[in-house]
């Protein structure tokens, strides 16, 4: 019982790596000698057929259908996000106009901006804005 469970386990690792190693590296090539059979080569222009008119396809997909589609796609999602941002400082405007012309002060959490060493330049992000990110400088004055 042991036995023919290993043998089938060590066929399916088997099976596995030669799917892999065919996945990843292509067919193997065999070398045949003497002359190519006539089913062989049917089968091999009908390879090479199918492979230029696949790529016809898509050179044509690419030329006629995406490269016309970009230029709109693009301006529809630059409108979606504009549309979003400005929602996004409308929201922020009246928040500053509820709270005297400034945002609320965030609640200082004590697992945020936490560092272990310090960054090569500085206390703050690397892509840190004063408007929306807290400034770590002040509190390392502290």
């Amino acid at each position: 019982m042991l036995a023919r469970a290993a043998l089938r386990s060590s066929r399916v690792l088997a099976r596995r790596a030669a799917s892999s190693h065919a996945a990843h590296h292509g067919p193997e090539i065999i070398v045949l000698e003497g002359k190519p059979s006539q089913e062989w080569l049917s089968k091999n222009h009908h390879i090479q057929e199918h492979a230029g008119s696949t790529t016809d396809l898509w050179r044509k997909i690419s030329f006629y259908v995406m490269l016309p589609l970009n230029p709109s796609v693009a301006a529809v999602v630059i409108a979606y996000v504009r549309n979003a941002e400005a929602e996004h400082e409308a929201h922020l405007e009246h928040i500053k106009e509820e709270n005297g012309g400034e945002l609320p002060p965030k609640p200082d959490y004590p697992y945020l901006n936490k560092r272990a060493k310090p960054f090569p330049w500085g206390p703050n992000s690397l892509f840190f804005n004063p408007r929306v990110n807290k400034d770590m400088s002040q509190v390392a004055e502290e």
